[in-house]
């Protein structure tokens, strides 16, 4: 993985300005391979299977010397670890291996010595209530691809115009009246359409200026995948940044598997199963009631609420790949066909798309 970031892939890609978490096991950390990347965009995870002896501690305060930030996995309070202890940063606590008590008790215990707290496995908006409530500042899981469901409540005002658009694009007939009228109805939606159409990201041979020009200029294709992208976009203003990247890399994503199938007649549909995949996330509220005011395919609507078809097992591929479950994805990928190979090829286009997108 080290080496394949510095050679192959670009971490600006990957991740943007972000630092990276980078796991090291015994044999990396004592050969020096954290080394092959610069001390600003790395923090260095030492797994919870490293034997801290002291060769160990001596190579980590090295590490610490040359401006390296260390961090401990799956942190349990042991005597053992204490040597490595006072040279990290971070302590990452797994919450779905410790109590309530235990999370507590070691926030208790090294928060005011100046760590930072990260909890990992989060996966629901109580675990990160509970986190926060603790004193934990980082957080790492799925927790902000779930929606966080409110009784009865209905799609809020300042969404319903994006809602409005993401049904006219997913129609099987486009109405590029319907859509100008909808995007007129707020000027923001009309700026950042125009704002992106005028990126180097499209290449425009000319300058785009108003929105009836915008959509002659974009054909159909590209007008769906557009309006579909400023519509979430402008819906996520309350939520995380990252989960508008993700639902935006899940778009690309797909669509870049769809490309190797050949499947170009349903392009689109597999853009916005990735797109529309943490839509209930974004507006609280069950997928399949979200899902019922959108003019979405048939397979779409059935991919995303758990059914079988072509396109759900190209999400289960997604999902696979995000999590890192390489077993399970080797089965997934055997039933779309013979793309395994393929998608680290189609997982870095998609991340390039998203950042120009998303930033």
């Amino acid at each position: 993985m080290i080496v394949a970031s510095t050679t192959t892939f670009d971490l600006d890609t990957l991740v943007g300005p972000a630092k990276v978490f980078m796991n090291v096991d015994q044999a990396a950390l004592q050969s020096g391979a954290a080394r092959l990347l610069p001390p600003s965009r790395v923090i260095v995870e030492i797994l919870e299977t490293v034997e801290p002896n002291p060769q160990v501690v001596e190579v980590c305060a090295d590490l610490c010397r040359d401006g390296y930030v260390l961090a401990l996995d799956d942190f349990v309070d042991d005597p053992k670890w204490e040597p490595l202890v006072e040279l990290a940063k971070f302590l990452k606590v797994d919450f779905r291996a410790l109590d309530v008590r235990a999370r507590g008790f070691v926030a208790g215990r090294y928060l005011h010595r100046g760590f930072h707290l990260l909890a990992e496995k989060v996966e629901t908006q109580a675990d990160v209530s509970n986190a926060r409530d603790l004193g934990y500042t980082f957080f790492q899981g799925y927790f902000f691809c779930k929606p966080e469901m409110v009784a009865a409540r209905e799609i809020p005002a300042n969404k319903l115009t994006c809602m409005l658009l993401l049904k006219a694009v997913a129609a099987r007939t486009i109405s590029y009246r319907e859509i100008e009228s909808l995007l007129k109805r707020d000027p923001a939606l009309v700026y950042r359409l125009l704002r992106y159409l005028n990126s180097p990201l499209l290449g425009m041979r000319t300058e785009v200026h108003n929105v009836r020009q915008a959509l002659t200029l974009l054909g159909e294709r590209e007008c769906r995948r557009w309006i579909s992208i400023v519509a979430l976009l402008s819906m996520a203003g309350d939520k995380p940044p990252e989960l508008v990247r993700t639902a935006i890399l899940r778009g690309y994503f797909c669509e870049e598997v769809s490309m190797v199938l050949d499947a170009a007649p349903t392009h689109p549909d597999f853009f916005l199963l990735g797109l529309l995949s943490v839509v209930d996330a974004l507006l609280d509220q069950p997928m399949p009631e979200v899902l019922a005011h959108l003019a979405v395919s048939e397979e779409v609507r059935v991919a995303l609420c758990g059914g079988s078809n072509r396109l759900r097992d190209v999400y289960e591929v997604l999902l696979d790949y995000e999590r890192g479950d390489w077993e399970a994805l080797s089965s997934a990928a055997a039933r779309v066909g013979d793309i395994e190979e393929c998608l680290p090829v189609c997982y870095l286009k998609a991340a390039q798309c998203a950042r120009q997108v998303a930033g």
